[in-house]
């Protein structure tokens, strides 16, 4: 990972992130001066951010949002206050209304980005400078330093592009924590064909199969916001194992970038998780970002141990054979 530390210093009013990378510090700088390569890292896990402005010169304002598998959004702002290309920038960091003016009440902080080269590449320092220990408290009780650490963790697909990141690597799992893990596999294949391929049932009885000698006998689906969904699978003869299925509903949609969903096994009493897809297309592939919420770590490992992820990966492998030629 990335991030080599997160500390907070009452005595100084400061929370200070460090984190190394195998690029140069104009590649950094690259990505955390453009609003569209920003938005893929900056908001944590099932947060992902928006930026809805940029203006980056010293005096203008960026705005943003994070939106929640629930649909929930969280906003920020910014003002620029030095830039210093390559080697870093500083901004007022505010909390912000959902007109991205900052929120009255609210702690804002001095934000410093500095970018330096080091042996192996280059080190991201990331300093806010708090106006009191009680609103540097606020701050770190809100979950900056679990939050700033995962969405600085997410950073090295975008700096390195997703072929050179992912091709090859098949089907990857991280944990995250104990309710949370993600799980990615790059498509050699447009975003359009890759999210219909997720959402149209005559597309998903052709691939979302698991391993081979299973089929599809259920497909009902309803991707629209507050739709419900249910699907089954049972095994093809001379293939041992019982049928199969789950259903859920649907949180939100943000076609075809973002699909938020509840999964439930069919006719048990497990409880559901939250299954947050998301596709990113660069240069003709699609990167597939699945972040699953458990509701404990005894039901995560327990789900995990049914092989799960080898399932995925064979019918990832599927939808590029069959879908996708």
């Amino acid at each position: 990972m990335p991030v080599t530390s997160v500390e907070s210093d009452a005595e100084t009013l400061t929370m200070t992130l460090v984190a190394d990378f195998a690029v140069g510090p104009e590649r950094l700088w690259a990505v955390f001066t453009d609003p569209r390569q920003l938005e893929r890292f900056w908001g944590p896990p099932g947060w992902p951010a928006t930026f809805d402005a940029f203006d980056f010169r010293v005096g203008g304002h960026a705005k943003y949002h994070m939106t929640s598998p629930q649909g929930e959004r969280a906003g920020g702002a910014w003002e620029f206050t030095a830039i210093d290309e390559p080697r870093g920038f500083e901004v007022i960091d505010s909390f912000a209304d959902d007109n991205g003016d900052p929120i009255e009440g609210m702690p804002s902080m001095r934000m410093v980005f500095t970018f330096e080269a080091t042996p192996e590449g280059s080190r991201l320092s990331n300093v806010s400078h708090f106006a009191s220990a009680d609103a540097l408290e606020q701050v770190v009780a809100m979950g900056a330093v679990e939050g700033s650490t995962m969405a600085m963790n997410q950073l090295d697909a975008v700096l390195h592009g997703l072929r050179e990141f992912a091709q090859g690597k098949g089907t990857q799992l991280e944990i995250l924590d104990d309710q949370h893990v993600r799980i990615t596999r790059l498509i050699d294949g447009p975003r359009e064909l890759v999210w219909r391929a997720h959402v149209e049932p005559e597309l998903m009885r052709q691939w979302m199969l698991g391993p081979d000698g299973w089929r599809m006998t259920v497909s009902e689906v309803d991707v629209s916001e507050g739709g419900r969904y249910r699907i089954a699978w049972e095994p093809e003869e001379g293939t041992e194992g019982e049928g199969f299925g789950f259903d859920g509903a649907t949180l939100l949609v943000d076609e075809p970038r973002r699909i938020v969903q509840t999964e439930h096994m069919t006719g048990t009493d497990w409880p559901s998780t939250t299954n947050d897809l998301s596709l990113y297309e660069e240069d003709g592939a699609t990167l597939v970002t699945l972040l699953i919420e458990y509701p404990d770590a005894t039901t995560r490992d327990a789900v995990l141990s049914t092989g799960m992820v080898d399932g995925m990966e064979k019918s990832f492998e599927r939808m590029e054979r069959v879908v996708l030629a």
